[in-house]
């Protein structure tokens, strides 16, 4: 089963000055960076991220307890769920 962080954890760790580059890979400056829109930067992650296997990513026991919490009850949690057109209904309802 695959383990995954957020996209913004993977960004933040992606940008730390703690990030050693391989020889040759040049690291892109904050202004090339700025100059990308925000969805080519997003892209960017994704593209990135995707390209990482299962074991590359290592979490911490904590982490991969809540993972597995979370999966154990990501049945239940949908047939507790409610549609997106029921939720909208009722926001729209209290707002008015």
């Amino acid at each position: 089963m695959g383990r995954f962080v957020s996209r913004a954890a993977a960004a933040a760790l992606a940008l730390s000055p703690a990030v050693s580059y391989p020889l040759g890979m040049e690291r892109l400056s904050p202004d090339e960076l700025t100059r990308l829109t925000p969805p080519e930067r997003l892209a960017l992650i994704a593209q990135l991220w995707d390209s990482l296997e299962d074991e590359q990513l290592h979490l911490s026991a904590a982490q991969t307890s809540e993972l597995d919490r979370r999966l154990a009850t990501s049945g239940q949690d949908r047939r507790d769920g409610i549609t997106w057109e029921a939720l909208k209904a009722e926001l729209e309802r209290r707002c008015q």
